[in-house]
């Protein structure tokens, strides 16, 4: 059991995602130190411009404790894979910081770390309100969803940070992909691990011939649209390869907060005649609105929406 201090003044995210949650209920302006990653994410080092001068004491999953202790945070929120390592626990349990671990592998413990961040931070009722939101989304597209058979759900295959990096069952990505009606042609197969990441060969990909590839790094896109090694597949040659949005984070990334974003998107790509009615443009208005007070010029939504130009370099981050 840890001893979260009653009032929370200042907040060490030592996971990408818990600055993304710990920024929606207006607590932002108390990280004091974050994980690189959280430094690259245009949209919100412009909404909380402390974050680009937050200390960075974790880099690779490895934690520098001198950096730790100097940032003095009232809490530190780390992630599973930190936990599981003997030597980044004796870290922090040298530091005296207290500390919550948050790792999720589906959609339900997602929505379960949300609100104990909600909780740590006093803002349970913000998260929950987060939480509603994210079930509401789910219900629609559900909903929709009924008059298409599982034999006729389109089959995609979902490209993670790298061309070849993908879903493994029992993570988050393949339970969102599912809700958003994916027939998901990584899910089941045989892939390598590497350090906590899936990866599939090019040959399985081609034999696994998707209808829809959807990319969530900038750039892969065009390198699998242009590429001779990915030319034989369908959806290459039907130019069905599609960059998804970028907020806040990488929508549907398996550390990203906005799932509930990546399933209605996804949702209308893949099925664009049942989700005619879902209006992207004014959702995400919507969405950061709602949850960061943020009101986006169009032009700024529309940019999200196309996925580039949303994450600066490792090195201007630094």
């Amino acid at each position: 059991i840890v001893e979260v201090p009653v009032k929370v003044e200042r907040i060490g995210c030592l996971y990408g995602f818990c600055g993304h949650v710990v920024a929606m209920p207006g607590k932002g302006e108390n990280i004091v130190a974050v994980v690189e990653g959280l430094k690259r994410d245009k949209l919100l080092t412009e909404m909380l411009p402390n974050i680009k001068e937050a200390a960075v004491p974790s880099t690779g999953g490895a934690v520098n404790l001198e950096e730790l202790i100097n940032a003095d945070p009232d809490v530190v929120f780390i992630r599973g894979e930190t936990a599981r390592s003997e030597g980044e626990m004796e870290k922090l349990a040298k530091s005296g910081i207290p500390y919550l671990v948050v790792d999720y592998r589906n959609i339900k413990e997602q929505q379960y770390a949300i609100d104990l961040i909600g909780q740590a931070t006093g803002a349970r009722e913000k998260a929950q309100r987060y939480n509603e939101y994210y079930r509401r989304c789910i219900e629609r597209v559900q909903k929709d969803l009924e008059a298409v058979p599982a034999n006729k759900r389109v089959r995609v295959y979902h490209s993670v940070n790298e061309a070849t990096r993908t879903d493994a069952r029992d993570t988050l990505p393949a339970d969102w992909m599912q809700v958003a009606g994916a027939n998901n042609v990584s899910v089941n197969q045989d892939l390598k691990l590497i350090e906590d990441k899936y990866f599939a060969g090019l040959e399985q990909i081609i034999l696994w011939d998707p209808a829809v590839i959807l990319v969530n790094e900038a750039g892969v896109a065009d390198y699998i649209l242009n590429s001779r090694q990915w030319s034989s597949l369908s959806a290459v040659k039907n130019r069905k390869v599609y960059q998804m949005p970028n907020g806040i984070s990488r929508w549907g990334h398996p550390g990203s907060l906005e799932t509930p974003m990546a399933i209605l998107w996804t949702a209308k790509t893949l099925y664009p005649d049942l989700f005619s009615g879902l209006n992207m443009v004014s959702e995400t208005k919507f969405f950061y609105k709602e949850f960061y007070n943020y009101d986006l010029p169009e032009e700024v939504v529309l940019q999200i929406l196309s996925g580039k130009g949303m994450r600066v370099s490792k090195e201007s981050a630094r």
